[in-house]
């Protein structure tokens, strides 16, 4: 509560989990297997399109289909495609602890906690057997599992029946470090925060009630 002054605090905050609670990096996974100059031309070949390849999986797409599709179609990339699932836990580079740290004063808080994430569903296992915050969440919505990924609105039809039927709660934060989905979730009528770093979000999420913490001044001066 806000004592009568300030905005009312949401009901809930939706976390994304890739670069903002976990740093995900896929040049990493590859390397291990083809070193780091290879890693990124692959990742970074417009011929390939790693990026809409990725989003293809994390929209529900097998990873078993996933890597035919792309061994057929390049070949010659055959180590880097196969080194990318083979390798994953690498691009899962660490937390992001200043985020993480605002999810644990929000969970401490009693602030109902989700999240919205795109992620392949092969793949998600992996973050759930590493990062212990990830059981701090009452729900995590995962694009593989549904079928649909951001920014399409359907994800965002998902969410809100989800966190419905978990908290039966209406007022949602939305945090996510993609310009793209930031939109898409603020036109569903979710409050999106564009995630830039761990201390503006802070910042961001003070300004609408949340029961955290201020910055140290240091921090916040650093960031200007």
């Amino acid at each position: 509560m806000t004592d009568g002054v300030g905005p009312r605090p949401a009901d809930a905050v939706v976390f994304d989990l890739g670069n903002v609670l976990i740093t995900w990096d896929p040049v990493e996974a590859v390397a291990v297997a083809v070193g780091d100059d290879r890693a990124r031309a692959f990742v970074n070949d417009p011929d390939f399109d790693f990026a809409g390849w990725n989003r293809a999986n994390d929209a529900g797409r097998g990873l078993d289909e996933a890597e035919r599709v792309a061994l057929e179609s390049h070949p010659h990339y055959a180590e880097e495609i196969v080194a990318y699932r083979r390798h994953f836990g690498a691009s899962l580079v660490g937390e992001i602890a200043g985020s993480v740290e605002i999810l644990r004063e929000l969970h401490a808080a009693d602030v109902p906690l989700f999240a919205l994430t795109n992620w392949s569903a092969d793949l998600f296992p992996v973050a759930l057997d590493r990062f212990d915050f990830l059981e701090l969440f009452e729900d995590i919505i995962v694009s593989g599992e549904e079928g649909v990924a951001k920014p399409d609105p359907e994800i965002f039809e998902v969410l809100e029946e989800r966190v419905s039927h978990r908290a039966g709660l209406d007022d949602c934060i939305f945090v996510d470090d993609s310009p793209a989905n930031v939109v898409a979730a603020a036109e569903t009528g979710l409050d999106a925060v564009h995630f830039t770093g761990p201390d503006h979000l802070r910042e961001d999420l003070i300004a609408r009630g949340m029961p955290l913490r201020p910055a140290p001044e240091t921090d916040r001066t650093q960031q200007t």
